[in-house]
């Protein structure tokens, strides 16, 4: 048995047809569409009983070897799917229609959160509860807190004074969300997450630093995903914003009066300073870092590893990375850079002299 096999299957009883999988997908089957599949599986090792997808046609060889009973592929790698011995689920677009049938089997395959308050969870005066919430074991909900129908809350949580959470949301275990935050529906928080922090304010003052009350707070739309232990702080004055849409992978940092706007995704270790306005639609890759005060525009993609130290309205991919090398020739390479400016003047002094 391979790993999570037991997690991830169905008991034959319990297994899906192709048929029924192909109705969920809107796809048109070629070949056997009776047979069960009990768990999904990648191109590269499923077997009798299993699905995969084909997304990237680079990877079309792949099928002449797969084992898989059925791929979900576009119109063109269909018949390379029956050539292998299996079906062809086809579809307009692979990697959606995957994305789609992994929620559909993982309403399947885990256990949905009964509804009800565990006996250890506290919650505070004034609490309000939509129907069919669930409360974990020591969690608490401050009062004046608002949760909406069907919000699950995991163990060890903490929901602050005066917050709301949106129909549908979840919490996973370990979660605090700020007082006065509010969340909208559909929205998932992953363990450690940290919502409505203070951010990172304090006034110089004689050597010394004091505290800024951090009065704002976090403002999120629908359908936002924030990955574990990433935070984002609470503004000083107004609030920080999520609009609809936004998906935050594992570790990340957003700062105070941070804006971010609808459908922005960011890998990991990304970083954003106070007060900086990010556009819709844009992508951040791993350990990107963006500098306070900043614009980003609409449709603007930042590859992993960039550091973006002045505003950018212009749609379109930016790079910031400067290449590995060996030590050695790495720190050649940064004496050159850091004489540049120089060599420069130096170029244009040149050019005067043999330019009549």
């Amino acid at each position: 048995m391979r790993a999570s096999e037991t997690v991830r299957a169905l008991q034959d009883e319990q297994a899906p047809l192709i048929a029924d999988i192909a109705a969920e997908l809107a796809a048109q089957v070629l070949g056997d569409a009776g047979l069960r599949i009990r768990r999904m599986a990648p191109l590269e090792t499923a077997q009798a009983g299993e699905l995969s997808f084909l997304a990237n046609p680079k990877l079309k060889s792949k099928l002449a070897t797969c084992c898989a009973s059925a791929v979900i592929v576009r119109a063109d790698a269909a018949e390379d799917v029956v050539a292998a011995g299996g079906t062809a689920l086809i579809v307009a677009d692979p990697y959606r229609a995957f994305a789609q049938l992994t929620r559909w089997w993982a309403a399947r395959v885990r256990p949905a959160a009964a509804p009800g308050i565990h006996p250890s969870a506290v919650l505070g005066q004034g609490v309000r509860l939509g129907t069919g919430v669930s409360v974990g074991p020591l969690s608490v909900i401050e009062e004046g807190a608002c949760l909406g129908d069907g919000v699950v809350i995991g163990p060890q949580c903490q929901v602050g004074r005066d917050a709301e959470i949106g129909a549908g949301s979840r919490l996973a275990a370990r979660v605090a969300f700020g007082a006065e935050c509010r969340m909208g529906q559909r929205g998932v928080l992953h363990s450690g997450a940290v919502i409505g922090a203070d951010g990172f304010g304090f006034a110089p003052h004689q050597g010394r630093w004091e505290k800024i009350e951090q009065l704002g707070a976090v403002w999120m739309g629908d359908d936002v995903e924030v990955g574990a232990n990433t935070c984002i702080d609470r503004g000083a004055l107004e609030d920080t914003v999520l609009e609809d849409g936004v998906k935050l992978d594992n570790l990340i940092q957003i700062a105070h009066n941070v804006r971010i706007g609808a459908h922005t995704a960011m890998a990991g270790c990304v970083g954003v300073a106070g007060s900086a306005r990010i556009g819709a639609h844009c992508t951040f890759g791993g350990a990107a870092m963006i500098l306070g005060h900043l614009e980003i525009g609409d449709h603007v993609h930042i590859s992993a590893a960039s550091v973006v130290m002045s505003s950018i309205l212009k749609p379109g991919q930016y790079s910031g990375v400067f290449p590995i090398d060996e030590n050695g020739n790495w720190e050649k390479n940064a004496a050159t850079l850091r004489q540049l400016h120089q060599l420069r003047s130096r170029l244009r002094a040149v050019e005067k002299k043999l330019t009549p």
